[in-house]
Protein backbone atom coordinates (compact mmCIF):
# COMPACT_ATOMS: atom_id res chain seq x y z
CA UNK A 1 0.00 0.00 0.00
CA UNK A 2 0.91 3.49 -0.91
CA UNK A 3 1.41 6.17 2.04
CA UNK A 4 -1.12 7.58 3.67
CA UNK A 5 -1.43 10.81 3.47
CA UNK A 6 -4.90 11.38 5.71
CA UNK A 7 -6.87 8.98 7.91
CA UNK A 8 -10.43 9.22 9.16
CA UNK A 9 -12.37 7.76 11.52
CA UNK A 10 -15.67 7.27 13.01
CA UNK A 11 -15.79 11.04 11.87
CA UNK A 12 -19.41 12.90 12.82
CA UNK A 13 -20.77 16.00 12.47
CA UNK A 14 -24.11 17.45 14.56
CA UNK A 15 -25.38 21.10 13.59
CA UNK A 16 -27.58 22.87 16.05
CA UNK A 17 -29.86 25.12 14.27
CA UNK A 18 -32.36 26.35 16.00
CA UNK A 19 -33.84 23.68 18.70
CA UNK A 20 -33.28 21.77 15.73
CA UNK A 21 -29.76 18.93 15.79
CA UNK A 22 -28.83 18.47 12.15
CA UNK A 23 -26.70 15.15 12.12
CA UNK A 24 -24.58 16.03 8.94
CA UNK A 25 -21.91 12.93 9.42
CA UNK A 26 -22.85 9.67 11.28
CA UNK A 27 -19.49 7.98 11.79
CA UNK A 28 -17.21 7.89 8.29
CA UNK A 29 -14.26 6.17 7.98
CA UNK A 30 -12.03 7.29 5.28
CA UNK A 31 -8.43 6.88 4.11
CA UNK A 32 -6.44 8.51 1.45
CA UNK A 33 -3.08 7.92 0.08
CA UNK A 34 -0.66 10.46 -0.89
CA UNK A 35 -0.91 11.30 -4.84
CA UNK A 36 -4.25 9.75 -4.76
CA UNK A 37 -7.37 12.06 -7.11
CA UNK A 38 -10.23 10.75 -5.43
CA UNK A 39 -13.81 12.38 -6.27
CA UNK A 40 -16.47 12.51 -2.91
CA UNK A 41 -19.96 12.30 -4.72
CA UNK A 42 -23.59 12.59 -3.15
CA UNK A 43 -26.50 14.17 -3.67
CA UNK A 44 -27.02 18.07 -1.80
CA UNK A 45 -27.09 17.53 2.24
CA UNK A 46 -25.28 14.18 2.10
CA UNK A 47 -22.48 15.35 4.17
CA UNK A 48 -19.59 16.08 0.96
CA UNK A 49 -18.91 19.55 1.94
CA UNK A 50 -19.14 18.85 5.93
CA UNK A 51 -16.15 16.19 5.32
CA UNK A 52 -14.43 18.14 2.74
CA UNK A 53 -14.19 20.74 5.96
CA UNK A 54 -13.11 18.54 7.97
CA UNK A 55 -10.60 16.70 6.64
CA UNK A 56 -9.06 20.46 5.64
CA UNK A 57 -9.17 21.36 9.26
CA UNK A 58 -11.98 24.12 8.49
CA UNK A 59 -14.24 22.30 11.02
CA UNK A 60 -13.48 20.10 14.15
CA UNK A 61 -15.96 16.68 14.43
CA UNK A 62 -18.28 15.66 17.21
CA UNK A 63 -16.73 13.11 17.74
CA UNK A 64 -13.95 10.44 15.67
CA UNK A 65 -10.28 11.69 14.69
CA UNK A 66 -8.17 13.15 11.77
CA UNK A 67 -4.64 11.68 11.43
CA UNK A 68 -2.21 13.75 8.70
CA UNK A 69 0.92 12.62 8.26
CA UNK A 70 0.60 10.64 11.51
CA UNK A 71 -0.66 13.65 13.54
CA UNK A 72 -4.21 13.79 14.91
CA UNK A 73 -5.24 17.15 13.77
CA UNK A 74 -7.48 17.40 17.04
CA UNK A 75 -4.21 17.82 19.31
CA UNK A 76 -2.81 20.71 17.27
CA UNK A 77 -3.05 24.44 18.80
CA UNK A 78 -5.00 27.39 16.84
CA UNK A 79 -1.85 28.61 15.57
CA UNK A 80 -0.84 25.38 14.04
CA UNK A 81 -3.98 24.43 12.70
CA UNK A 82 -3.95 27.93 10.64
CA UNK A 83 -0.68 27.42 9.20
CA UNK A 84 -1.73 24.02 8.44
CA UNK A 85 -4.66 25.32 6.89
CA UNK A 86 -2.67 28.04 4.65
CA UNK A 87 0.24 26.49 3.76
CA UNK A 88 -0.36 22.48 3.93
CA UNK A 89 -3.66 22.58 2.13
CA UNK A 90 -5.09 24.18 -0.64
CA UNK A 91 -9.16 25.21 -1.11
CA UNK A 92 -11.07 25.84 -4.15
CA UNK A 93 -14.81 26.74 -3.61
CA UNK A 94 -17.75 26.66 -5.67
CA UNK A 95 -18.37 30.54 -4.96
CA UNK A 96 -15.13 31.12 -5.89
CA UNK A 97 -14.38 33.53 -2.69
CA UNK A 98 -12.35 36.01 -4.76
CA UNK A 99 -12.20 39.83 -2.78
CA UNK A 100 -13.89 42.06 -5.31
CA UNK A 101 -12.03 44.72 -4.95
CA UNK A 102 -8.18 43.07 -5.37
CA UNK A 103 -7.19 42.32 -9.37
CA UNK A 104 -6.47 39.08 -10.37
CA UNK A 105 -3.17 38.96 -9.13
CA UNK A 106 -3.64 40.67 -5.55
CA UNK A 107 -6.05 37.88 -4.99
CA UNK A 108 -3.75 35.27 -5.58
CA UNK A 109 -1.16 36.69 -3.76
CA UNK A 110 -3.35 37.16 -0.73
CA UNK A 111 -2.59 33.48 1.02
CA UNK A 112 0.93 34.04 0.31
CA UNK A 113 1.45 37.29 1.99
CA UNK A 114 -0.38 35.80 5.02
CA UNK A 115 2.01 33.00 5.05
CA UNK A 116 4.60 35.84 5.17
CA UNK A 117 6.13 34.88 1.92
CA UNK A 118 8.29 38.03 0.36
CA UNK A 119 6.56 40.18 -1.80
CA UNK A 120 8.66 39.50 -5.01
CA UNK A 121 8.36 35.61 -4.28
CA UNK A 122 4.68 35.78 -3.87
CA UNK A 123 4.38 37.92 -7.11
CA UNK A 124 6.61 35.69 -9.45
CA UNK A 125 5.14 32.86 -8.32
CA UNK A 126 1.63 34.30 -8.95
CA UNK A 127 2.52 36.00 -12.10
CA UNK A 128 3.46 32.00 -13.46
CA UNK A 129 0.41 30.46 -11.76
CA UNK A 130 -1.89 32.58 -13.77
CA UNK A 131 0.21 31.91 -16.70
CA UNK A 132 -0.43 28.31 -15.91
CA UNK A 133 -4.17 28.51 -15.43
CA UNK A 134 -4.41 30.73 -19.48
CA UNK A 135 -4.79 34.34 -17.24
CA UNK A 136 -1.39 35.62 -17.99
CA UNK A 137 -3.03 38.64 -19.55
CA UNK A 138 -5.32 39.36 -17.13
CA UNK A 139 -3.12 40.23 -14.11
CA UNK A 140 -4.78 43.39 -13.95
CA UNK A 141 -8.12 42.55 -14.06
CA UNK A 142 -11.03 42.24 -11.03
CA UNK A 143 -13.55 39.91 -10.44
CA UNK A 144 -16.21 41.53 -12.00
CA UNK A 145 -14.49 42.10 -14.98
CA UNK A 146 -13.89 38.36 -15.35
CA UNK A 147 -16.40 35.19 -16.41
CA UNK A 148 -17.09 32.79 -14.45
CA UNK A 149 -14.83 30.32 -15.31
CA UNK A 150 -11.85 33.07 -15.32
CA UNK A 151 -12.61 33.58 -11.53
CA UNK A 152 -12.24 29.81 -10.86
CA UNK A 153 -9.00 29.57 -12.38
CA UNK A 154 -8.01 32.68 -10.11
CA UNK A 155 -9.27 30.61 -7.12
CA UNK A 156 -6.94 27.48 -8.39
CA UNK A 157 -4.51 29.63 -9.26
CA UNK A 158 -4.97 30.89 -5.35
CA UNK A 159 -5.23 27.69 -3.78
CA UNK A 160 -1.66 26.74 -5.23
CA UNK A 161 0.25 29.51 -4.32
CA UNK A 162 1.80 28.22 -0.89
CA UNK A 163 2.60 24.54 -2.85
CA UNK A 164 0.38 22.79 -0.71
CA UNK A 165 0.43 18.75 -1.15
CA UNK A 166 -3.41 18.44 -0.74
CA UNK A 167 -5.99 20.34 -2.65
CA UNK A 168 -9.67 20.11 -1.62
CA UNK A 169 -12.12 21.39 -4.17
CA UNK A 170 -16.45 21.94 -3.23
CA UNK A 171 -18.09 21.77 -5.91
CA UNK A 172 -15.59 23.80 -8.18
CA UNK A 173 -17.72 23.44 -11.46
CA UNK A 174 -20.85 23.85 -9.53
CA UNK A 175 -21.71 27.55 -10.60
CA UNK A 176 -20.38 26.98 -14.57
CA UNK A 177 -21.91 25.73 -17.65
CA UNK A 178 -20.64 22.21 -18.79
CA UNK A 179 -18.43 22.99 -21.10
CA UNK A 180 -15.99 25.38 -18.78
CA UNK A 181 -16.72 23.00 -15.91
CA UNK A 182 -14.96 20.21 -18.18
CA UNK A 183 -12.27 22.50 -18.52
CA UNK A 184 -11.62 23.23 -15.12
CA UNK A 185 -11.96 19.52 -14.32
CA UNK A 186 -8.79 18.92 -16.94
CA UNK A 187 -6.78 21.66 -15.26
CA UNK A 188 -7.51 20.08 -12.28
CA UNK A 189 -6.19 16.97 -13.01
CA UNK A 190 -3.50 18.66 -14.86
CA UNK A 191 -1.85 20.67 -11.76
CA UNK A 192 -2.21 17.59 -9.73
CA UNK A 193 0.07 15.48 -11.75
CA UNK A 194 2.51 18.20 -12.83
CA UNK A 195 2.91 19.30 -9.35
CA UNK A 196 2.32 15.72 -7.75
CA UNK A 197 -0.71 16.87 -5.13
CA UNK A 198 -3.59 14.71 -3.66
CA UNK A 199 -6.85 16.32 -4.72
CA UNK A 200 -10.15 15.34 -3.76
CA UNK A 201 -12.91 17.07 -5.03
CA UNK A 202 -17.15 16.87 -3.52
CA UNK A 203 -19.67 17.32 -6.34
CA UNK A 204 -22.78 15.84 -6.89
CA UNK A 205 -22.42 15.55 -10.68
CA UNK A 206 -21.49 11.95 -11.89
CA UNK A 207 -19.82 12.90 -14.59
CA UNK A 208 -17.18 15.42 -12.74
CA UNK A 209 -16.51 12.12 -10.31
CA UNK A 210 -16.44 9.70 -13.17
CA UNK A 211 -13.21 11.29 -14.22
CA UNK A 212 -11.21 10.60 -11.04
CA UNK A 213 -9.71 6.88 -10.63
CA UNK A 214 -11.12 6.50 -7.08
CA UNK A 215 -14.88 7.37 -6.56
CA UNK A 216 -16.39 7.71 -2.43
CA UNK A 217 -20.54 8.24 -2.71
CA UNK A 218 -21.80 9.76 0.58
CA UNK A 219 -25.53 8.35 1.20
CA UNK A 220 -27.23 10.41 4.81
CA UNK A 221 -24.14 10.54 6.42
CA UNK A 222 -22.19 7.87 5.63
CA UNK A 223 -20.11 5.85 3.10
CA UNK A 224 -22.06 4.07 1.07
CA UNK A 225 -20.44 0.31 0.97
Amino acid sequence: MNELILSARGLKKTYVVGKRSLEVLRGVDLEIERGDFVALRGASGTGKSTLLHLIGGLDTPNAGEIIYNGENLAAFLESRLTNFRNRRVGFVFQAYHLLPELTALENVCLSARIARIPAVTAEKRACELLARVGLGERLEHKPSELSGGEQQRVAIARALINEPELLLADEPTGNLDSHTGQEIIELLKQLRAEKQMTLVIATHDAKVAATAPRVIELVDGLIAA
